[in-house]
């Protein structure tokens, strides 16, 4: 109990369990079942959910994602992202996932320009990942 208890107030124990996780699915995948073909729509929604889960330090279950989906490994350019979605982001924006953007702009906080989606950071999503509420 003394070493679950140390572990766990040292933010170890979820890692742990996460990574645990992650290596049993990577066991149990079936490489020989071919996966289907990642429409250009899956692959700009993973790297949304990619982005987000990696924004906030999820990064095992991003590894999951990764492998499971057949996602490329290395992220798509936010640039890019941005342009194929659309979408115009405020310099704030940026220091965000584009899904907090997306999310704030159908929640009423952002207006069409010529075409084209304006995105603002949300600050209420950056202060609550920095202070974990």
């Amino acid at each position: 109990d003394s070493l679950r208890e140390t572990l766990e107030s040292r933010g170890v124990l979820g890692q742990l369990k996460a990574r645990i996780r992650a290596e049993v699915f990577n066991a149990l995948d079936d490489e020989s079942e071919p996966r289907p073909t990642l429409s250009h729509e899956n692959l700009l929604i993973n790297e949304l959910i990619r982005e987000y889960l990696e924004f906030n330090k999820y990064r095992y279950t991003a590894s999951v994602l990764t492998a499971e989906s057949g996602q490329p490994e290395i992220p798509l350019d936010r640039e890019f992202m941005a342009n194929e979605l659309k979408v115009v982001e405020d310099p704030s924006a940026r220091s965000v996932p584009l899904l907090y953007g997306l999310l704030s702009h159908f929640l009423g906080g952002s207006e069409d320009r010529g075409g084209k989606r304006f995105l603002r950071g949300s600050a209420s999503a950056a202060a609550s990942t920095v202070t974990g509420t």
